[in-house]
């Protein structure tokens, strides 16, 4: 195995050691390090790092040094901590390439809604992190960019669409980096890097432009993180500079919730049965959470085999917009020959489907009726994050026959998209390891607005089962 070993021994000593964010927050305001410090020694683990893991999509160094040169460089309660943004959203100028290098590279005029909201936390961005073009596939394996590297054995995946700012994450280069999640996003690369990875509820945090225009808002905001604490934390501090008066708020989550919970445990997704190992995981546990005094009940899984074939066909009909329209939305140098495989071949699904769409996109309106009674008898559901544990890089090439990398997604990434339809939080926690010494994530979803409990659960868990960690 060809692990990557946290820089916890070139780096043992530099200004972040193995802290989290909120320990960084911690030693930056005690004075026992500096912003500059902080920020130079989160570049130094990048820039040795980045050749074997290829995370990087665009750097911004110089800027984020200067950031930390001002007395006060943004406010915010993570005030100096070095972080990513993923490449998908718009920020000032940085150039936004999606994954893909099809069109030359434009830096925008202005933040977008969300980066603005992000930095508003004091969260200092050290550049932009490399995701699969457009985040249509769950591995980033770019013919020209090349693949993103799991640094927990760099033979594998990272995991997708957030893939490089995941495996930073979990590297140790920063403790904290921007995700987000329009079928599983952010919960996928944590369970292959062994990291938190929350996709709140709908409308929690803001959405640029181009992510609120969709018939369906399947993508959502968020973070990886090493700790839960810091997933809490930064919603926390979210809410103070973007919140949603719609939705109940999360709060200042610092612990375990006293409440004994229902939980309703699956481990049959959409497409199968999840592989005997990771059914073996989750039902472990589950017997934790009985442990822990909360009432388990096993379940079929209550959505129906349509909902995959509904959900490829909106997914395919985002890819259409994006190549159909690619000269007016990324300017003249869009030059359709350079996407890949799954770009052109979901492309051509929806040009062939598109007199299916309406009724596909009304029964994908009408999902979260299934797990609205769902939460009738049960306050949470636990299912593996993913099918089958972390593939190798080249399981899912994308200059492999379409149907053939379709077929390979729908296997794996079988229990997450149904919260990106329904809106509902999810979490998934590194609570389990393969065999093969890799992550498994397990992943947990409330309904709409409780996004508070599966943070509090969060919390209880990690208590009782403390995960592996790369660094530290």
């Amino acid at each position: 195995m060809d692990r990557i070993h946290a820089f916890g021994e070139p780096f043992s000593g530099d200004a972040l050691g193995d802290l989290d964010a909120v320990g960084l927050v911690d030693a930056l305001r005690a004075g026992t390090v500096s912003a500059r410090e902080v920020v130079d020694a989160a570049i130094a683990r990048v820039e040795s790092v980045n050749p074997t893991l290829n995370g990087l999509a665009y750097e911004a160094f110089d800027r984020a040094r200067a950031r930390t040169e001002l007395r006060r460089p943004y406010g915010g309660f993570f005030d100096g901590v070095p972080s990513f943004l993923k490449d998908n959203v718009a920020v000032a100028g940085m150039p936004t390439m999606d994954g893909t290098d099809a069109w030359d590279p434009r830096p925008a005029d202005s933040d977008g809604d969300f980066a603005r909201a992000y930095v508003g936390t004091g969260l200092v961005p050290l550049g932009k992190t490399q995701l699969s073009e457009f985040g249509f596939s769950a591995s980033a394996e770019h013919p020209r960019l090349g693949p993103v590297r799991n640094p927990w054995n760099t033979e594998h995946t990272a995991g997708a669409s957030s893939s490089g700012s995941a495996a930073f994450v979990a590297a140790g280069v920063v403790p904290i980096a921007h995700a987000n999640d329009g079928g599983g996003s952010i919960r996928i690369p944590a369970a292959c890097n062994g990291l938190v990875g929350l996709k709140p509820s709908r409308g929690r945090l803001p959405l640029d432009k181009d992510m609120r225009q969709m018939p369906v808002r399947i993508v959502h905001n968020g973070v990886v993180t090493r700790s839960v604490r810091d997933t809490a934390a930064f919603y926390r501090e979210m809410e103070r500079v973007a919140a949603n008066p719609k939705l109940p708020p999360i709060g200042d989550i610092t612990g375990p919730g006293k409440q004994r919970l229902r939980i309703a445990v699956c481990t049959q997704s959409i497409a199968h049965e999840a592989s005997p190992e990771v059914s073996e995981l989750t039902f472990k546990t589950a017997a934790l959470l009985e442990e822990l005094g909360h009432r388990v009940t096993v379940i079929d899984n209550p959505v129906p085999p349509r909902f995959k074939d509904d959900f490829l066909l909106y997914w395919a009909l985002l890819a259409f917009a994006l190549v159909k329209g690619g000269p007016r939305t990324f300017g003249e140098s869009f030059d359709r020959s350079k996407l890949d495989n799954l770009t052109l071949g979901l492309e051509k699904h929806a040009a062939r489907n598109l007199h299916r769409l309406p009724l596909a996109i009304a029964r994908l309106a009408r999902v979260r009726r299934i797990t609205s009674r769902l939460s009738a008898d049960q306050d949470v559901l636990l299912t593996p994050t993913l099918a089958e544990v972390t593939p190798r890089i080249g399981h899912l090439d994308p200059t492999a026959d379409y149907q053939q990398i379709v077929d390979r997604l729908i296997e794996w990434v079988a229990f997450t998209p149904l919260q990106n339809v329904t809106g509902d939080p999810a979490i998934s926690l590194p609570l389990a390891e393969s065999a093969s010494g890799l992550p498994v994530g397990m992943m947990f979803s409330a309904q709409l607005g409780q996004d508070a409990r599966l943070l509090e659960l969060a919390y209880e868990l990690e208590e009782a089962r403390p995960w592996s960690r790369i660094q530290g």
